[in-house]
């Protein structure tokens, strides 16, 4: 069995206050790429996740875990992650891997989004990987309809940015939004993508509150934003917690163009593709 793993893009991210658990509440919109890992999926003797691109465990391997924790009784698996979704790059492949392996066990094991959450804030809305609009510390989902056609360009920049690092200078230099703030922001994004337009219809709500602590860590994240932006790029941003930095565009002909002028980092792809 070939099982495929859409990357996610957060096309904005508004952070407010902190959860009791220490998880900041956020506003995003996610919408799955045409980039994708693939999974294949075989009974073996005892369960295996192989993915040669992560060193150590990775998600995949915590969820299949948990899944028999829970009582799953299919066969041994030996599961191998082929990565073309670039690691610690802000695009959710872990998550995404994490969540092809709970589908394996869609009907048959019960409350899949609550395991899900315990593997990760991400790795709910990775279970059916449409475009949604996310709330909370990431497990308030509300499905958006599939926007008009758009084609993205990434930038990974190298991968490796620290997740945890990114939100700690956040709060050390002050940026967070009251809920109520959050709160007025989640009806302007789902009074304007529910009407499955182009995020390019609405790049003032496009906004990342992590660019400025992750440009902070990591420089080079500017570099890339202005190389995008000299591309061509109808709207350019950084994608959650960085380091990838991500250009819209219109016209997929546009976007072959950008990406060849980019070098061999980048990486074209289609946005609101899913499974």
């Amino acid at each position: 069995m070939n099982v495929i793993a859409p990357a996610k893009l957060n096309l904005c991210l508004y952070l407010g206050p902190t959860h009791d658990d220490g998880m900041h509440q956020l506003v995003s919109i996610f919408e799955p790429l045409s980039l994708r890992d693939e999974l294949t999926v075989s009974e073996a003797p005892m369960d295996e996740v192989l993915c040669p691109a992560v060193p150590g465990e990775n998600l995949a391997t915590r969820a299949l875990r948990v899944l028999r924790s829970e009582g799953w009784g299919s066969p041994p698996l030996k599961i191998e992650i082929d990565k073309k979704i670039p690691v610690a790059a802000g695009l959710g492949g872990g998550s995404a891997d994490a969540a092809a392996v709970l589908r394996l066990a869609g009907g048959e094991v019960d409350d899949l989004a609550g395991i899900a959450a315990t593997l990760g804030a991400d790795v709910p809305s990775q279970i059916d990987p449409v475009t949604c609009l996310v709330e909370g510390v990431g497990q308030k989902l509300t499905t958006l309809p599939v926007a008009a056609d758009h084609w993205i360009v990434l930038l990974p920049g190298g991968g490796g940015l620290s997740t945890a690092e990114v939100f700690a200078e956040a709060d050390r230099i002050g940026i967070g939004r009251s809920q109520e703030e959050l709160d007025e922001i989640a009806g302007r994004l789902w009074a304007v993508a529910s009407n499955a337009v182009s995020p390019l219809a609405y790049p003032a709500l496009l906004v990342n509150d992590l660019e400025r602590p992750a440009i902070s860590l990591r420089p080079e994240i500017g570099s890339a934003m202005q190389s995008m932006e000299e591309s061509g790029a109808g709207f350019v941003a950084m994608t959650g917690s960085g380091p990838t930095v991500f250009g819209i565009f219109a016209d997929a002909g546009a976007a072959a163009e950008a990406a060849a002028s980019l070098g061999d980092e980048a990486i074209l792809c289609q946005g609101g593709i899913g499974l």
